[in-house]
């Protein structure tokens, strides 16, 4: 596997630029002094931010782009072998890796490395643990799987060896990195276009949770069931949270106020044994976000980070764009965008919004590929039914293009299989004028879901 220098900077090209991953990786080896190329098959805001600030970016993936300068190439997952570009790198042996490759190598080379993994939550948590550091004065690099409004984006290029990345485990790129700590927050089922089953998923945390050194340690929620058996006999330290003092940390006296925002006691038993407690008080809603601050302060406290510090970075957090997002009111009814594409997620988010004032509830949901529709048709049901008025968006099919016989109305079949009227709408026009024409004064509107159903929100709230 070809390994990078960082004392010997070269051309690398990254193919598939526009990525809010690979846009990160590609900014960061510029500030290492790399000169940095790419292309992608599509203009965005992330392509026309980074030929602003002087990379070259081509719009359009050919043959012809791949030149004898370049040193290295780079591939995002979504690069197939019928990839002209692809096909260009083998037929002329570039140097070529991965995307969670050269991650997992940029990782290395930071002393105090946090790989922040599960299947949920991974954003908001790696927002958490980077405004802490931040707040803390660590000049931190960061590497986010979303837009943090505090670092202008989804990368930020700091002096120290402090350095905060998602790890996802989508085709095992988490396998890829070098964690000094390492963060589990959930295990669900989930992207089985990959896994074969939930013990698939498993085996590959596992072997997360036995990449990080034995100087290192692992955090790990112990709602996950048999959490044992992912940390079990593990070299490093392994720091437990969950709901009870049964774990290091746990959190006593919840309580929410009107915008379902948490105020919490942290309790932290030291190796001594003895108790400490923090007040900590989030403005992001949810009592998952009671579970991802806690796991953010279990790695902070592990790198010697004050408590004060994170208490106050955890106060000043306000999310990540698409997670439970307010954008704005229309005739009254306010409209929220949140980016859960799973049924865990969903869950939790309808049940925050069922804290959040409002009149009635309304989801606008979009599944995220056929693959996982099929999948979890029946959770999906089941915990899109939180809501008191479902409409049901067409599946997006991001790399897909099997529909495995499915469509949205297939969902809702099982929906109102459960006493639950549901809506399928063709056309993001058509659910705009449903819900300007039938939304009341106080409702609260969720578009949710991983593909492009925010323009949905965002188009609503443009009409105020």
């Amino acid at each position: 596997m070809y390994q990078l220098d960082f004392n010997k900077p070269i051309h690398v090209y990254f193919s598939g630029i526009g990525g809010i991953s690979m846009s990160g990786l590609a900014r960061i080896l510029r500030s290492k002094g790399f000169r940095v190329s790419g292309s992608d098959r599509a203009a965005s805001s992330i392509t026309d931010d980074l030929a602003a600030d002087g990379i070259r970016v081509i719009i359009g993936q050919k043959k012809e782009n791949i030149t004898p300068d370049i040193d290295l190439v780079v591939f995002t997952a979504a690069i197939h072998p019928d990839n002209p570009e692809y096909i260009a790198v083998m037929e002329n042996g570039i140097p070529y890796i991965g995307r969670s490759v050269l991650l997992g190598q940029i990782m290395r080379a930071y002393k105090n490395p946090v790989a922040i993994s599960g299947t949920h939550g991974k954003t908001t948590t790696t927002s958490m643990i980077s405004e802490i550091m931040m707040e803390a004065g660590t000049d931190p690099t960061l590497s986010i799987g979303g837009i943090l409004d505090s670092i202008g984006g989804n990368v930020r290029i700091g002096q120290s060896d402090y350095f905060a990345a998602e790890a996802c485990e989508y085709t095992n790129s988490f396998l890829d990195m070098y964690p000094g700590i390492g963060i589990i927050l959930d295990i669900d089922a989930d992207h089985l276009d990959f896994f074969k089953d939930l013990d698939d998923i498993r085996r590959s945390f596992r072997k997360f949770a036995q990449l990080i050194p034995e100087d290192g340690a692992l955090i790990i929620n112990t709602q996950i069931p048999d959490y044992e058996q992912i940390c079990g006999s593990l070299a490093c330290d392994v720091i437990l949270y969950g709901p009870d003092s049964s774990a290091d940390y746990w959190p006593e006296d919840i309580t929410y106020d009107e915008y379902a925002h948490a105020t919490y006691t942290l309790c932290s038993r030291g190796k001594d044994g003895t108790v400490s407690r923090q007040t900590i008080s989030l403005s992001v809603p949810g009592e998952h976000n009671v579970y991802n601050s806690m796991a953010a302060v279990a790695a902070a406290d592990r790198l010697g980070i004050d408590r004060a510090a994170s208490a106050a970075a955890l106060k000043k957090y306000v999310g990540t764009e698409r997670r439970f997002q307010v954008l704005g009111t229309v005739n009254g009814f306010t409209v929220v965008d949140d980016y859960a594409h799973h049924p865990t997620e969903i869950e939790a988010t309808l049940r925050t919004a069922k804290n959040f004032p409002h009149r009635e509830l309304w989801c606008v949901f979009q599944s995220h590929t056929y693959t996982r529709t099929k999948a979890l048709m029946d959770d999906f049901a089941k915990a899109l039914t939180l809501a008191d008025h479902i409409i049901l968006a067409k599946i997006y099919p991001a790399r897909e293009t099997d529909t495995l016989g499915i469509s949205s109305h297939t969902l809702a079949e099982k929906i109102e299989a459960l006493g639950h009227p549901c809506l399928c709408l063709d056309t993001f026009e058509e659910i705009e004028n449903y819900l300007l024409k039938n939304c009341r004064k106080n409702d609260l509107v969720i578009t949710m879901g991983a593909g492009n159903i925010n323009d949905v929100g965002h188009s609503l709230v443009s009409r105020q």
